[in-house]
Formats: structure tokens, sequence, C-alpha cells
């Protein structure tokens, strides 16, 4: 392993207060933390991470080492990697390999550093180490035994790899697990979205429109907490179903080119590129902000709209205007990554206990599990599922009801 690879090591001590204080609010990884530690599931197991390297993350990182493993730890997007919370770890003993804003090379070389720990384990953000495995560092690949992961976007893209007979290992899909995508993407996502958008911009929501671009999980959090907010929504899809359900839910629901000459904010969501483009900029109202919130950063045109602007300016702290040859500014906010988490803290730490549980579970039914598993796409075990919400409602001082053994015996005479 080579050195840890990080900006300024003297940062570690606000890194550490971060994430001392999320370890407060995530009592769901507070208990697995102990259940870890007590019985040493990683132990002798090398572990890579790559997440979007934030307080939250470092905790999960930390829960594995408490585990037993070695842990690498890098991130999952140049703009969301904190630099304090990289120095934290580093003086925890972790290995390490990130810095926020890394140029693309420097992003794909600490990758690939972090897989030189030649991991049993790997948990993805993106499908980025996962392909990394498969292609750069396929000399480990026979040590891997399975990987979680965490995002949309990296699940079809394993899916892809499996489907073409090249996927090597096992990759439990943990964003679809129920505790993860109903929280997280829903919640989580349209929390820290709309913190990115009024932390970025100190622009009013109430009153203004605001244009949804897909209508997923994520899309719709993003919706809902933005009408929640006083904003008018419209919702752009390509899915008819989705399209449906958002009309039900009260929303606008039109194509791009007609959304565009309308919104204030338009926020993408969709997992694939090109949704905003030079037919919207040009119907786009002055100062017209455009935000990420997808995993990859093509969804918006950045390039088409740099080469018509007559000018290119950082207007504000991640926030670069593109003045128009007529004099509109179009605003686009942290380049077009993803805003949650390169504009603000990403999802609430409450939210990313249930999402990272799922994930510290996963990576331990792996351990527990590899002669048993194929190397497919697989999903979450449902005893996991049930075990972080009753894990959070727990946390929460929330009782819920049981079934009677008369009831039970109901219910399996009815599906007989």
């Amino acid at each position: 392993m080579q050195a840890n690879s990080i900006r300024d090591a003297s940062l570690a001590a606000e890194g550490r207060r971060k994430i001392d204080w999320v370890r407060m609010n995530m009592p769901v990884l507070n208990s697995i933390e102990d259940d870890f530690r007590k019985n040493q599931y990683f132990k002798g197991l090398r572990v890579a991470v790559s997440v979007h390297l934030e307080a939250k993350t470092a905790y999960l990182a930390e829960i594995m080492a408490a585990g037993g493993a070695e842990v690498a730890v890098t991130g999952s997007n140049p703009k969301s990697t904190k630099d304090d919370v990289v120095a934290a770890l580093a003086e925890g003993g972790l290995h390490v390999y990130a810095w926020y804003d890394a140029t693309r090379e420097e992003f794909t070389q600490h990758q690939l550093a972090a897989l030189d720990i030649r991991p049993n384990i790997i948990i993805d953000d993106g499908g980025d180490l996962v392909h990394h495995m498969h292609s750069e560092k396929r000399a480990y690949i026979d040590e891997v035994w399975g990987a979680c992961e965490e995002t949309t976007a990296g699940v079809l893209r394993n899916r892809a790899r499996e489907q073409a007979g090249e996927l090597a290992f096992p990759v439990f899909a943990v964003n679809n697990a129920y505790c993860k995508y109903l929280f997280d993407n829903r919640y989580g996502t349209g929390h820290s979205t709309m913190d990115a958008l009024m932390r970025s911009t100190n622009k009013v929501i109430t009153g203004s429109t605001v244009v949804v671009a897909g209508y997923g999980w994520c899309g719709k959090g993003i919706a809902l907490r933005a009408a929640g907010m006083g904003a008018r929504v419209i919702v752009t899809e390509v899915d008819p179903i989705k399209a449906l359900e958002a009309v039900h839910e009260g929303f606008w629901v039109m194509p791009m080119e007609e959304a565009a000459a309308l919104g204030d904010f338009f926020i993408t969501t969709t997992g694939t590129k090109k949704i905003i483009t030079t037919p919207h900029f040009a119907a786009m109202k002055d100062g017209a902000v455009l935000a990420n919130a997808g995993h990859f950063y093509e969804e918006i045109d950045i390039e088409a709209l740099g080469a018509a602007a007559e000018e290119r300016r950082e207007l504000r702290r991640d926030i670069t205007g593109y003045r128009q040859a007529d004099g509109r500014w179009i605003n686009v906010i942290s380049d077009g990554k993803i805003v949650n988490i390169s504009a603000a803290d990403g999802h609430p730490a409450e939210i990313m206990d249930m999402s990272f549980a799922v994930q510290a579970l996963s990576a331990r039914y792996v351990a527990e599990h590899r002669y048993e598993l194929e190397p497919r796409v697989l999903r979450v075990p449902e005893a996991i599922d049930h075990e972080v919400a009753r894990l959070k409602l727990q946390g929460m001082n929330i009782s819920i009801d049981a079934l009677t053994e008369e009831q039970r015996k109901y219910l399996e005479d009815v599906e007989k």
C-alpha cells in the first residue's frame, strides 16, 4: 500500500468533531458498531470504501475497522470530499486517498490506490471500484468476495456487466433495499438538495417555479420538498407511469422544452446524459439556476452551455454564471456535480443511519456467506431490511404492534 494521499493533515481535529457529531445522531450504526467490535466479523479481511467522503461515510469506514477490517477509503465524487474528514480518518489509522476538487486524473488515481489494499469486500457508490477491479486492477479480482452498491447508477452498471457475463463476484444492490431507497433516495435527497439550493444561492424557494427532471424516488423527494416550501413544481419524465403518478400528486407535467421557459430552478435526477442542453438554455429566464442531483454530472450539458456563453464567471461560492449573447445569465451550481453533497453536507445523519446500516450488514453477510453467493447482482436479504427498521424504531423510542398467534394463523390459512 502506498502512503496516504491527503491535502492537509492539520485539519484532522475539525474532521474528528464532524465525525463525532454524526455518531451522536446515528443510533442504528451505534448498535452495529458495538456488535462488530464484539464479534470481529471482518478480522483479517481487507475492505475498500468509495462513497461520498464526508463525516457519515467516515463513520461507516470506522465501523468496518472496528469489526477487524483493514480499511482503505476514497471518494466517489471529487466535489463531495471533505478534506478535514479525510485528515481525521488518516490520523485514525485508515488508508485514505482523496482530496476536494481533485482533477479527473487525480480522482482515478485515488480510487486505484484504494484498491491496492487488495480488497475482499468493496463498498461502492456509482460502481467505480467494481469497474476498476474488472479493468485496471484485474490482477486482484480473485481476492474479492463481494461488493455492496449504494446507488441506482451503480446497480445499473453492475447489472449491465452481469448481463454481459462479465461480473466476476457478487454485488448486493444496497440501493434497492427498502431501508435505503424509501428513505435515502426520497427524503434524504429531497432534504439535502433543497438545503444545497438555499445555501448556494440564498434565493427564495417560496413562489418560485422548480423544474424536476425525472420522477424516480429521488425526483419524488425533491418535488415533495420543493412543493412543501411553497414552490410551483413542474416534472419532466419519459416514463408514462411515473408521469401519471406526478400528475396525481398535483404537479405539472410537460416536456423539458416547454418547462425551460417557465422554471426558476432546474434540478436533474435521471441518471442519464444531456437532459438540459442548448435548446433549453436558449429558452430560459435570466437568472435561471441549474443543479444536478443525479450521480453523474453529464445530465446538464455544461460543455454546450460554456461554448455558447459570452462570459463565464464565478458569481458566488459554488455558482458559476454563464452570460449569454443576449445578456441573460444562466447559473450552474457546483459545475453540475451532485449538488446535495457538493454544495451542502449531503443527506441528514438520521437518514444515512439506515442506508449505511444496510451497507454494513450486507458486508457482514458477504463475510459470513461468501461460499454461497453467485457472481450476480443480488437483493439485500429481507432480514437485513427488517433488522435495520427494527433498530431505527428502537433508536427513536417507537414501539409497534405484533401479530397475535390467532392473526398469524389466519393469514397463513388465507395464503393457502
